[in-house]
């Protein structure tokens, strides 16, 4: 029996590359959707669409029965969702997989709500899905990091619960080589680690001097991170890898 391709967006990107590298490693075939043009081998179809501005879809879901979304941006991300949709309803696709940002309806950022909008429309897509939600990886968080660590300050009650990326990639290959689960618990690091902790740790990895001084987050968004809406909630599946260990793995630590 012919087994279809599993189709990703943003295949190429830093989830992306580890999600195609497992799924060849379980033996099946990816159609990767790209912006940009690549010539396909062995196990890996590049099809050539956006959407945001709704290119190439039709071709890209054709004979696809599971769809792994994990395109996304500042912005589009609502409207990327209603595409393709759209798209897999035509092709009657039986399992659409996404990925989602930890507190995505909690946060007062348009990046988390159009998140939050592009689960609402996943789930009212009468299509069988999975959603994982998760928290913001520790390669998103390190240029946060290394910056203020170079600025010497730490913004007060700014916490993060960085978790690696390959544990990440690892439970939505699950999710797309599995039968629909719905919403799923969301996947965190190990540890919520205050945002001055974490420079501290930079630094001591580094062995990097510097002194660092603690600063308000004002307005909306900084009442947000202090009362901690964009951590996970009970029931969330908390990964191994610990932001010292990523630091300590990696040439991450710059002067």
């Amino acid at each position: 029996m012919t087994v279809n391709p599993i189709l990703v967006t943003g295949g190429t990107g830093n989830i992306g590359t580890r999600v195609v590298r497992m799924l060849h490693e379980a033996d099946r075939e990816v159609r990767i959707l790209t912006r940009r043009p690549h010539s396909s081998s062995p196990g890996t179809e590049y099809v050539y669409g956006d959407t945001v501005r709704n290119h190439g879809l039709d071709e890209a879901v054709a004979g696809v029965d599971t769809l792994i979304h994990l395109a996304g941006g500042a912005r589009g991300d609502d409207a990327a969702a209603d595409n393709l949709v759209a798209a897999a309803r035509r092709a009657e696709v039986r399992h659409i997989v996404l990925i989602s940002v930890t507190g995505a309806e909690r946060m007062p950022i348009g990046y988390f709500r159009r998140k939050a909008k592009a689960e609402d429309i996943i789930i009212g897509s009468g299509l069988p899905f999975s959603i994982l939600r998760a928290a913001q990886l520790h390669d998103f968080v390190l240029p946060i990091i290394r910056s203020l660590s170079m600025l010497r300050i730490a913004p007060r009650g700014l916490r993060f619960e960085p978790v690696d990326a390959d544990e990440v990639a690892a439970r939505l290959t699950a999710l797309a080589l599995g039968t629909p689960a719905g919403r799923v618990p969301d996947v965190v690091g190990p540890q919520v680690l205050d945002c001055r902790e974490m420079v501290s740790t930079y630094n001591r990895v580094g062995e990097l001097r510097r002194p660092i001084v603690s600063m308000r987050l004002w307005g909306t968004i900084g009442r947000a991170y202090r009362e901690g809406a964009n951590l996970a909630e009970a029931g969330a599946v908390r990964g191994l890898r610990s932001w010292e260990e990523h630091l300590r793995g990696t040439a991450a630590v710059a002067g």
